[in-house]
């Protein structure tokens, strides 16, 4: 895989985002972290328009402050970092919905806004949008690697969840065929994911 096509590490993550000319770098960081941002805020309550305009906020807060951050992985790590700006931007947008009520009268709204726990600051929410992220980006990257009938094997039974006798008529595999297929995208896709985290860890 060439250097350039993998996941940007964190501390060549802040050297590229600190050069503001370098488009390359906030488009792959976009890529991995806005919809992580953006997910995170849908799960927290956020409607669609609103979380796309928290995820654009989290970023700009991104860009100003980059130049500042020095990079110390012993004092927490980047992801830490960005998952701290994004919770606090989102308990600030609840905080605000708490003090001002819509006037539509949703108490459906009201009571979920009620209901998010003070306690639980979201990390484990944020952790499965970031490896939900991950996943999707992976299944990107190693799709072209196999055939498309294995590729669908692997597809209707590991994501839609059909059965290898419902899939098996489908794309003329034997059910053996289709739990082999299946299991070697998995063990790829397994490969590419802690790869990738390694790369975001360097």
């Amino acid at each position: 895989m060439p250097v350039d096509d993998s996941p940007l590490t964190r501390a060549s993550l802040l050297v590229q985002l600190r050069d503001g000319t370098n488009h390359g770098a906030w488009q792959k960081f976009m890529k991995l972290y806005g919809p992580v941002v953006y997910g995170f805020a849908r799960k927290r309550g956020l409607q669609d328009a609103d979380a796309a305009d928290l995820m654009q906020e989290v970023m700009r807060s991104v860009s100003s402050a980059i130049g500042r951050l020095d990079y110390d992985r012993t004092q927490g790590t980047f992801r830490g970092w960005l998952f701290t700006i994004t919770r606090n931007r989102v308990f600030n947008f609840l905080s605000a919905r708490r003090l001002r009520p819509q006037g539509s009268g949703d108490s459906g709204t009201n009571r979920m806004l009620d209901s998010q726990p003070a306690a639980n600051d979201g990390e484990d929410v944020w952790e499965v949008e970031y490896q939900r992220r991950l996943a999707a980006m992976a299944m990107e990257r190693v799709k072209t690697e196999f055939q498309e009938s294995t590729w669908q094997a692997f597809w209707l039974t590991a994501v839609e969840g059909k059965s290898a006798a419902d899939v098996s008529g489908r794309i003329g595999l034997s059910a053996g065929a289709i739990y082999v297929a299946k299991s070697r995208v998995l063990a790829r896709l397994k490969e590419e994911v802690e790869t990738m985290q390694r790369q975001q860890e360097d």
